[in-house]
């Protein structure tokens, strides 16, 4: 396999993304399903239900705005619930529904057919040097850090 010789890693990542997210969602919509940012929300609280909503926001990456916006229409879903926390009645934990537990099932079975197709024609050695990469991404660009 030749080396690719584009290295406008900045414009690579930003489109290889957008057609990602796109590919996924036009999937999820076909089959009447999620969109990405839902299934993010329903997968982070399969693992830590309960959590405060700015909790998974920051897990997210997602700004508080687009966070409430979201969970404003799980909510009407029926995917989530809101509810006080026992220490503090201004602050909402996030729980997810007997719906939302479904649907996160659902969204899990599909990850493997689209993980499959990302990594269709790569050795999982390059697979393993393309995951450290993005990987690396996270500790070199830290959340709220302006270079």
């Amino acid at each position: 396999m030749s080396v690719p010789t584009d290295r406008r890693l900045i414009f690579l990542l930003n489109a290889g993304q957008r057609r990602v997210q796109r590919w996924i969602e036009a999937k999820m919509a076909a089959k009447g399903g999620l969109t990405a940012a839902q299934s993010g929300v329903l997968f982070y609280l399969g693992d830590k239900d309960g959590v405060l909503i700015g909790e998974a926001a920051d897990a997210l990456d997602l700004a508080p705005s687009a966070m409430t916006g979201l969970i404003d229409r799980m909510t009407r879903a029926e995917l989530v619930e809101r509810q006080s926390d026992p220490r503090d009645g201004r602050a909402m934990r996030l729980h997810l529904t007997d719906k939302g537990r479904a649907a996160r099932r659902d969204a899990k079975s599909g990850l493997d057919g689209i993980n499959a197709h990302l990594t269709d024609g790569f050795t999982d050695d390059e697979i393993a040097v393309v995951a450290r990469w993005l990987a690396s991404l996270q500790t070199k660009f830290p959340k709220g850090e302006a270079q």
